[in-house]
């Protein structure tokens, strides 16, 4: 029904940018989508997620002012654009989708929980010298 493609990730030096393009295919009506990241032995991150439909966006404290999540629905596109790269910012990163809305569902509600139904395969960025 789905399916999420990821691209664009490097090996790239501290300090770094990078944009990483996740490309949507498919019958269903994606309404939000979402990036995450995995490194090693640590649990799976929620970085940032958008309405494609309003561009509304919602990021994590930890990636808030460096990374940029942004749409292109002519393309079926979503884009996360990071900046300032750190070694620790070093995972697989993964896109998700969701056909229902995410954000503004309440204070108990959390845009960037792991439930989305949709996954790419992930794109491996490596930030070290």
């Amino acid at each position: 029904q789905v399916q999420l493609v990821e691209s664009g990730g490097d090996r790239v030096q501290p300090g770094g940018s990078l944009k990483l393009s996740c490309a949507s295919s498919g019958s269903l009506d994606l309404l939000t989508s979402a990036w995450f990241r995995q490194a090693p032995g640590k649990e799976r991150e929620g970085l940032a997620c958008i309405n494609t439909k309003d561009g509304s966006t919602y990021y994590a404290d930890s990636v808030k002012g460096r990374f940029f999540i942004s749409r292109d629905n002519t393309k079926n596109t979503v884009y996360l654009q990071m900046y300032s790269l750190k070694p620790e910012d070093t995972a697989v990163y993964y896109c998700a989708a969701d056909t229902a809305p995410r954000m503004g569902l309440g204070k108990a509600s959390d845009p960037l929980a792991p439930e989305y139904p949709y996954w790419g395969q992930g794109t491996q960025v490596t930030v070290s010298l």
